[in-house]
């Protein structure tokens, strides 16, 4: 993890289709509706818009007779869509390329004569396009491909090797085009990512404190940049170090949205001089303004570090205590008796404000639930908590380790433990003095 602090996400990976089931082949598509590129096949189908089948060039015989003269592993077939209103039936999941007669549809129509083409482009946006004109107009079958078709061919001059050959490269090029098409989609979607983390994360203020900062911010919901847990850290202009960690309850974009909004507020509010229990009282009445239902409540752990870095106040809502640790000595949990319940459970709920004795030099490590609620791999599959938390930690600092490396080996051992991925939100941060 950089110096910054800024916490790292995992990676949940690429999107997932879900499962469908049952047979998709005669389902016709809506106008407009994207599919999944077809999967490789034995036969190629295609859709031949043609508004005369009778005339005299006949697409399915050329490819019988390519058939014939050749050997290959996928046929090609044909079913014939006089217009539009065919197209929209026919045109179902297992139609590879179109083929659309150009020299006969929108002939007489108003305009540059392409309305059908465009037609056929937009409800079928993953599916190649060929367009068969006569060959007097190559102008126009060029304009054909501007317009968006994958080729065009000319009738006087088509036999069916060639028409095998054009919608058999024309049903990969698309492939391919659509493949390109969602790979830069997926970059862009990982930059848009970045900046909207950027964006949502905190920026710790400690200019001129003296601490060390770390954090680390794994999001519980699969593919998501923030879950509910939220965090932050400032110096106000007295020369205090104020920090907090909280918990949203529940995984949604519901509750990581209402994360950011407390963790703004707080910043705001701690700027604005509030502190204690007059900050949280404060908090309970931005979250009951703002959550989307009234069974939503968050823990929260909010510590005030005086000027000289030796003494701290804390209050607890319904959270978990920080561990405290000093050079030489094993790790130990701050005072939790004197909390309060977590915000939003009880109108007039009060949060003391407790002093503790930090020292000369000290880590304190503030934590969401997630860190301890996985696994030990124990037989009566018991939970770490918050007594296996300091084990882990002791061990950890007894190996030497401090600051970014105790941070990354704490949330990597809890993982082991747990046999895998943490299913909860988990937000962790590390204050160093003098460590």
């Amino acid at each position: 993890m950089p110096a910054s602090g800024r916490p790292s996400t995992t990676d949940g990976g690429g999107p997932t289709s879900g499962e469908h089931r049952g047979d998709s082949r005669h389902t016709p598509l809506l106008p407009g509706q994207r599919t999944q590129p077809p999967a490789p096949v034995t036969q190629i189908n295609v859709l031949l818009v043609e508004d005369d089948p009778g005339g005299g060039f006949s697409v399915p015989s050329l490819l019988d007779h390519e058939a014939a003269g050749a050997h290959r592993a996928e046929r090609i077939r044909v079913r014939t869509a006089r217009n539009l209103t065919e197209v929209g039936r026919l045109l179902t999941q297992d139609v590879h390329c179109i083929l659309l007669n150009l020299a006969r549809t929108d002939a007489d129509a108003p305009g540059d004569g392409f309305d059908t083409l465009r037609e056929v482009l937009r409800v079928a946006p993953s599916h190649a396009v060929l367009v068969l004109t006569d060959g007097g107009e190559g102008e126009r079958a060029a304009e054909a491909v501007r317009v968006g078709a994958q080729d065009f061919l000319f009738r006087d001059e088509l036999d069916g090797r060639l028409l095998g050959r054009a919608i058999r490269y024309a049903v990969e090029r698309k492939r391919a085009d659509v493949a390109q098409h969602r790979l830069t989609a997926a970059r862009m979607h990982a930059r848009e990512n970045a900046r909207l983390e950027r964006g949502l994360l905190p920026t710790p203020l400690l200019d001129g404190s003296g601490l060390s900062f770390a954090a680390r911010y794994r999001p519980g919901r699969s593919r998501a940049l923030l879950g509910g847990d939220f965090y932050d850290v400032v110096r106000t202009p007295d020369g205090a170090v104020h920090a907090m960690i909280g918990d949203v309850c529940g995984h949604g974009p519901d509750e990581a949205a209402l994360g950011v909004e407390l963790r703004i507020a707080w910043r705001a509010l701690t700027f604005a001089g509030l502190c204690g229990d007059e900050l949280l009282s404060t908090l309970q009445r931005v979250l009951e303004n703002e959550r989307a239902d009234e069974e939503i409540f968050a823990t929260l752990c909010t510590v005030d570090i005086a000027a000289d870095g030796r003494r701290a106040g804390v209050c607890l809502a319904g959270h978990p205590a920080p561990l405290l640790a000093h050079p030489g000595q094993g790790p130990r949990l701050l005072p939790d008796e004197l909390g309060g319940p977590a915000l939003g459970l009880l109108d007039k709920a009060r949060w003391p404000r407790q002093q503790v004795e930090l020292g000369g030099k000290w880590s304190l490590m503030m934590y969401t639930d997630g860190l301890i609620e996985g696994r030990t791999g124990a037989a009566d599959g018991s939970r770490l908590g918050q007594e296996g938390l300091l084990d882990l930690t002791g061990t950890l600092r007894g190996r030497g380790l401090r600051g970014e490396e105790l941070l990354d080996e704490t949330v990597t051992e809890v993982r082991r433990l747990n046999g895998g991925e943490l299913t909860d939100d988990v937000a962790v941060l590390l204050l160093d003095r003098g460590q």
